[in-house]
């Protein structure tokens, strides 16, 4: 998934559907937290006449493009639980990665800091540019990071294609119900 934010006007309510990309990592929508875009994240509001999903800017702590989904004035039932199962695991898999992310630039300044210590150098040079380790040295660190995580990314990559899983199956069935409903054939109701 990918983002540069979809909008729309709400179903009903005439708000409108803004990204704001501060706080948290989370990817929520502002209008959804209840208040305007925080003017220190990017925000983006896409028109109001738009009938896409819109794509945002990068989340600064996730790196996810987070979406906003239209909503269609006519959406089934079944169209409004795969969006809304939809914006459940954009929010879900945000914040998975605006945790691993912060987890790991923290781990790996600990690291960084820890190896230039060893070696008697300070984190910036006379000049103060930042010092930084060679690649093998890196090596380690990513390998000890990726070891240590394995087991997490290995439950999330379960999770993560179970929801694609729904979501490619509810796709499917919101395509057919639109299929049948251009081909006029309607629920009928069976009498007793």
């Amino acid at each position: 998934m990918a983002a540069a934010l979809r909008a729309g006007l709400r179903a009903g309510s005439g708000t409108r559907r803004c990204f704001s990309g501060a706080g948290g990592g989370a990817g929520l929508l502002a209008a959804e937290r209840g208040h305007e875009p925080e003017s220190r994240g990017s925000s983006f509001c896409p028109p109001a006449h738009s009938c896409n999903d819109w794509i945002g800017p990068p989340d600064r702590q996730s790196n996810l493009r987070p979406i906003v989904f239209h909503i269609p004035k006519n959406e089934s039932p079944l169209g409004r639980r795969l969006r809304e199962f939809r914006q459940e695991t954009q929010v879900w898999n945000q914040q998975f990665w605006a945790s691993q992310n912060v987890s790991f630039r923290k781990e790996k300044e600990e690291f960084v800091y820890s190896r230039l210590k060893a070696k008697g150098l300070e984190m910036k040079d006379e000049t103060g540019q930042k010092v930084t380790l060679n690649a093998e040295e890196m090596a380690d660190f990513y390998k000890d990071f990726l070891s240590k995580n394995f087991k997490k990314h290995m439950c999330y990559n379960r999770e993560w294609y179970k929801r694609n899983f729904t979501i490619t199956f509810l796709m499917g069935q919101v395509a057919f119900e639109r299929a049948w409903r251009r081909l006029g054939w309607k629920k009928t109701k069976v009498g007793n």
